[in-house]
């Protein structure tokens, strides 16, 4: 991996430059009708899709959590949950998700957000050198090693995602 670009600086990028930690920046072409971001972003950059991450906000019995998952899989709500010492959790609203993490969605990166909430990585990640996620902005795609994530985000990692 190359050093960090300062060309695209997010919040997300400036966390992981911050951190000294090792990225690199991948942009690509976003086109405004994809509804699937994070498959658009597998697709355009020829990357496998369990190796690019999504991130999902949910409400939990403590109030918002964030649930990093491969593309290729859904959310395991009943596992986010039980990750995070609970036992419900639901999608979060969309506009309140924008509004606590400074992000639009399509674009929510798990680093930099506005407030630091509860983080859980889905242990799949740790399977890969380096993961894919969100830079913070639809296009825009960081390369890291999945513990950088992790540490930065202060996550735990669980089985959360299901096929």
């Amino acid at each position: 991996m190359g050093k960090p670009k300062a060309a695209g600086g997010t919040p997300a990028t400036v966390a992981l430059t911050r951190a000294k930690a090792d990225f690199t920046l991948h942009p690509y072409d976003h086109d405004p009708a994809a509804q699937a971001y994070g498959e658009e972003a597998a697709d355009a950059l020829g990357v496998p899709h369990d190796r690019i991450f999504k991130t999902l906000v949910a409400e939990v019995e403590s109030g918002l959590a964030v649930a990093v998952v491969p593309v290729a899989g859904k959310l395991d709500l009943k596992a986010l949950a039980a990750a995070l010492g609970g036992k419900r959790a639901a999608m979060a609203d969309a506009a309140k998700v924008e509004r606590v993490t400074g992000y639009v969605v399509g674009g929510i990166s798990p680093l930099g957000q506005r407030k630091q909430l509860p983080t859980v990585v889905d242990s799949s990640a740790l399977d890969f050198e380096t993961i894919f996620f969100s830079a913070g902005r639809r296009g825009l795609q960081i390369e890291t090693a999945p513990a950088n994530l992790v540490t930065l985000t202060r996550a735990t990692t669980a089985p959360i995602a299901k096929p």
